[in-house]
């Protein structure tokens, strides 16, 4: 028995690659996963604001014309469906990359954030709410489909009033939930190297190129 647990590792699994890591605590250069929020929110913003403009199109078309601009209510609702479709196919990489970066994640301790929690709990609640909105997403995409192909496909206005009210509240959604993904960079230090290196009381003019 003593043989057999002197064989398990004492060094934690992060600790047991942290060599092939770099001072951001990752095997590359750069965080992906920050770089895909951004994308995902890109998408499904204009997605949403593309179908109100459509929705709204009998109110906006004579400043259309006004400015000589080509544009039609059903090519507003295409940007806004491709967008979305986009946008549900990019999320799911975003949140795997999420969970990935997550788990080689060491937040600077003894740190509370401005929303007064820990960097556990604020880890916990960016995850779980990543793939929450994740399904919201792949939902809503699933509901504009429907909408798009069968409900509504005859008629000029292309969305219901209510997908966009729901729309608008992801917006809210995805501002708080990015606030709590910026508080593990920004203020736990997560996978941000000048944050790391200062913690561990590295001087950035050599230990940064």
């Amino acid at each position: 028995m003593e043989a057999s647990m002197s064989a398990i590792p004492a060094d934690s699994p992060i600790d047991q690659i942290a060599s092939s890591l770099g001072a951001n605590g990752l095997p590359y250069s750069l965080p992906i996963h920050p770089n895909l929020v951004h994308l995902t929110i890109g998408l499904f913003v204009i997605a949403i604001a593309f179908d109100i403009a459509g929705a709204l199109y009998p109110l906006e078309k004579r400043v259309f014309r006004f400015l000589a601009l080509p544009v039609t209510r059903s090519g507003f609702h295409d940007v806004g469906w491709y967008n979305l479709l986009a946008c549900c196919v990019v999320t799911f990489f975003t949140v795997a990359a999420g969970f990935y970066e997550m788990l080689l994640a060491v937040p600077l301790p003894d740190v509370t954030s401005t929303f007064g929690l820990e960097s556990m709990v604020t880890m916990l609640w960016h995850g779980v709410g990543g793939v929450v909105l994740l399904l919201v997403i792949v939902a809503m995409t699933v509901w504009r489909g429907f909408q798009r192909f069968l409900w509504r496909k005859d008629l000029g206005r292309q969305v219901q009033w209510l997908y966009l009210l729901v729309g608008l509240a992801m917006f809210l959604l995805l501002g708080l939930h990015g606030t709590l993904g910026a508080q593990l960079a920004a203020e736990f230090g997560v996978h941000i190297a000048a944050d790391q290196l200062l913690a561990a009381g590295a001087d950035l003019h050599t230990a940064l190129p």
